[in-house]
């Protein structure tokens, strides 16, 4: 219900671009982490059907499912926020608030590399070493996003991030089992 809602977020966001062009000014930076976000909520809806291989699921695997969630929660707010009131536009809004939405990305990945431990050690081995370097990358990458402001930084982080994260999706999840 939590993803659900995140992706409402999302595409509620998107929506205020159709029901009221010209009023805010789009940033392309920030539609690319809107796209990451969503590529992301669909890749961890996908992933997240692997917990049917645990033989138990107690009350703590569940909470920690649900803090997660709340986590990618969270980051969509942080994209598409009740008002824009004290800013001019998202550009504005968006590098003001960078240090919180890449603090929060930077958890999201770690709290992956806890949720992919809970599947067992077999399967968190079956994506080789790729995986956590790829999340330590992605944390390393979300520290330095939410500390500099340079554009072209962030314009190569997203470009790049959204590219990666459409290709491992495919590659580590193409198929369920």
């Amino acid at each position: 219900m939590i993803v659900s809602l995140s992706l409402a977020r999302l595409l509620t966001g998107l929506a205020i671009f159709v029901q009221h062009p010209g009023k805010t000014r789009v940033y392309w930076i920030h539609l690319g982490w809107v796209l990451f976000m969503f590529v992301f909520l669909v890749h961890f809806w996908w992933w997240e059907y692997h917990l049917h291989a645990l033989t138990v699921i107690d009350v703590s695997v569940y909470l920690f499912v649900i803090l997660y969630c709340c986590v990618f929660f969270f980051l969509c707010v942080l994209l598409f926020p009740t008002t824009l009131e004290d800013y001019s536009d998202y550009e504005h809004y968006f590098m003001s608030r960078r240090a919180w939405f890449f603090a929060f990305l930077a958890l999201a990945f770690a709290v992956d590399l806890v949720d992919t431990a809970l599947k067992g050690k077999q399967y968190f081995a079956s994506y080789g070493l790729e995986y956590p370097v790829r999340n330590a990358a992605y944390i390393l990458l979300c520290l330095t996003a939410a500390w500099t402001a340079n554009r072209p930084f962030h314009a190569a982080f997203v470009v790049a991030a959204v590219l990666y994260q459409l290709i491992w999706m495919y590659r580590a999840f193409d198929l369920l089992d």
